[in-house]
């Protein structure tokens, strides 16, 4: 096989892969994981089972593939645009954020709770999306990725408070909204918008304490103009 050959078979495997992790994305999302067989995998996807296991080895090798695929997936969109002004990278970065989890919910779950029961494999995975996440709006308010332990606990604290106020989120229903005036439903949820900049909002005021705590770790300066709906990093109590 020469290198034009080679190189051809392994773009098609590489598609052929892709395509299986994109077909177990769905299936996951609406059927647990000890619901779904080898078998009824195989058959929902229309291939023999034996490709799966070439592909992946095993049924959990398989989910582990696709976690770590919308793991990826939810990295590149919480923490691209990385070009922008500090603080507009801050908000972009919970914009997508939220934007994945309103679209994978299934997918969202898995990375947020651990996956299947206490699985340690997909729990590392999960750690490690919370550190890329972590030190993505540690650069985009500071700089730099790497900051004072104190700094980065008070990170996490947020960090975890948005992962439960975001499974709740997407847990509500989606209907009780009033896009006129943009008052909360008693029985619905927030639209996108408005939980992002609820949840800009309190990383503006960690940010404030960060700062009380770690001089070297000032928080970014407030956009120009005046306090408004769209100068959502301004601190919870609305004062420069």
């Amino acid at each position: 096989m020469n290198n034009s050959q080679q190189r051809g078979s392994t773009l098609r495997s590489q598609t052929r892969r892709a395509e299986l992790i994109a077909i177990g994305r769905r299936l996951f999302a609406d059927t647990s994981y000890d619901a779904l067989s080898m078998d009824d995998i195989a058959k929902q996807a229309g291939v023999a089972k034996g490709l799966i296991y070439y592909y992946f080895t095993s049924k959990r090798g398989y989910y582990l593939a696709i976690v770590e695929d919308s793991v990826a997936e939810l990295v590149a969109r919480a923490g691209g645009d990385t070009d922008l002004p500090g603080v507009e990278r801050v908000r972009r970065t919970i914009e997508g954020y939220l934007a994945y989890a309103e679209h994978h919910q299934a997918a969202y779950r898995t990375i947020v709770t651990g996956g299947v029961g206490s699985d340690a494999e997909v729990l590392a995975i999960r750690d490690a999306v919370r550190e890329e996440l972590v030190a993505a709006i540690a650069e985009g308010a500071y700089g730099r990725r790497e900051i004072p332990p104190i700094a980065r606990l008070a990170l996490v604290g947020w960090l975890a408070a948005v992962e439960g106020t975001t499974l709740e989120w997407i847990a509500a229903p989606a209907d009780g909204v009033d896009a006129a005036d943009g008052v909360d439903g008693v029985d619905g949820r927030p639209d996108r918008d408005r939980l992002g900049a609820l949840l800009v909002r309190q990383l503006r005021a960690t940010l404030t304490v960060i700062g009380e705590f770690v001089p070297e770790c000032p928080p970014p300066p407030l956009p120009e103009g005046p306090f408004g709906q769209a100068d959502d990093l301004a601190p919870v109590t609305g004062r420069a």
